[in-house]
């Protein structure tokens, strides 16, 4: 689901029961969300926020997934129907949503999701998209923090020894929950990635960047509190996205959520 990530929208709910949490550049220089729940579904996730263009290839790795988003512009409505995904926005699916009375709007929009998937029944099983999981890579670096930077957000990742997780900063302030507490990850993949601008603006003229996640490039791995350089690697859209050791071998994830931030190059 998209997840809004616009400072009126914190804290979030449910977004630390996400197996994987993409972080993508939307308008303004700004960030959202891009959550896949697969192992863990909570009772209500958000707030909700409309889908991209570049959404649709970075999904087609997972085969035919439920997307739940707030709502597209006009000119994507079509796109959307006709990619391979079952797309539920709130008039496909008016009970899976509800408003927060306590939140100013764009901000107060939920998503309950095992009424979304109700509403989706042939909805593909979780598949491979080829991340591995297993024992740490040998060397690295140290790295107690590594921070991201977009045009107008940051992002930090601070490594915990306790938690056994990378505990997620936003622009300078602990990311929380409201059912959940802190936000972390047991691995942290920084994914170098072309971002360009699109054939698409939002209502105030700002241009909808798009985000190329086919192809190949550099990505940073942040696991067990150090930091490994990598590759990553995805010949078309409906393969997974690999990750491997700059000599090729194969790079394993620490067990556990992964947030995958797809930096600029």
């Amino acid at each position: 689901m998209k997840i809004d990530n616009a400072p009126a929208a914190r804290p979030h709910t449910g977004l630390g029961a996400a197996d994987i949490v993409y972080v993508e550049q939307v308008e303004a220089g700004l960030t959202r969300f891009l959550a896949v729940y697969a192992s863990r579904r909570p009772p209500r996730v958000g707030p909700v926020r409309s889908a991209r263009e570049s959404d649709v290839e970075l999904l087609r790795q997972f085969g035919r997934p439920a997307l739940a988003y707030s709502g597209v512009r006009s000119d994507l409505k079509g796109f959307l129907r006709d990619a391979p995904l079952h797309a539920l926005p709130p008039e496909r699916a008016p009970d899976a949503y509800v408003r927060d009375p306590g939140r100013p709007a764009p901000h107060n929009l939920y998503l309950r999701p095992e009424r979304a998937l109700a509403a989706a029944p042939d909805a593909g099983p979780a598949r491979d998209v080829g991340f591995r999981f297993g024992a740490a890579p040998p060397g690295g670096r140290r790295a107690a923090e590594h921070t991201v930077r977009f045009p107008a957000a940051r992002h930090a990742f601070t490594w915990s020894a306790p938690d056994a997780r990378w505990l997620v900063t936003l622009d300078g302030a602990a990311a929380r929950t409201t059912d959940g507490g802190r936000v972390g990850a047991a691995t942290v993949v920084v994914q170098y990635v072309t971002v360009r601008p699109s054939a698409f603006e939002d209502r105030g003229g700002s241009v909808t960047p798009y985000t190329e996640t086919v192809g190949s490039g550099t990505a940073l791995v942040l696991r067990d509190g150090r930091a490994h350089e990598a590759r990553w690697s995805r010949p078309s859209a409906a393969a997974g996205t690999s990750f491997t050791t700059p000599s090729g071998t194969p790079l394993a994830f620490a067990p556990g959520p992964v947030w995958v931030v797809l930096a600029p190059r």
